[in-house]
């Protein structure tokens, strides 16, 4: 059984996370910090941002899609209100594979953190606000 996705919620939740992403990392917001502590330092090139940045739509589509799957197959299992639903499975997912993963990498590769910190929460607030859009869309294209 495939659950019901709302492809139109996907594409718009992909496009969310590279909203958030853009903000987030902003010099002005965290992007200075981010550099510092990730020994990040940019080419002054904006063509050598292509590549990231066409990895992370993809990568972005991939978990607006399984975030959608997810929140489909919890709104079937609990029933009730599929925002709520789409709202805790991403924070579930969120602590159970991206922040725990990252916590566990960080540690290993003795990253600060701050900078583990700053990531998780950015995956946070990217997931929740996907989680958001899917969630307000319902589970099927109309």
């Amino acid at each position: 059984m495939i659950p019901e996705i709302n492809i139109w919620a996907v594409l718009l939740a992909t496009l969310s996370s590279m909203v958030v992403g853009s903000v987030w990392y902003t010099p002005k917001v965290f992007g200075n910090y981010w550099m510092r502590v990730a020994k990040v330092t940019p080419s002054g090139d904006t063509k050598d941002a292509v590549k990231p940045i066409l990895i992370t739509l993809v990568v972005s589509f991939v978990s607006a899609l399984v975030l959608a799957g997810s929140a489909a197959i919890s709104q079937h299992f609990y029933g009730g209100n599929f925002l709520v639903n789409s709202l805790v499975t991403a924070v579930i997912l969120w602590a159970g594979f991206t922040a725990a993963r990252f916590v566990t990498h960080d540690a290993f590769e003795g990253r600060p953190a701050g900078l583990t910190a700053l990531n998780c929460a950015h995956e946070f607030v990217t997931l929740t606000v996907m989680a958001l859009i899917i969630g307000l869309f319902g589970i099927s294209a109309a």
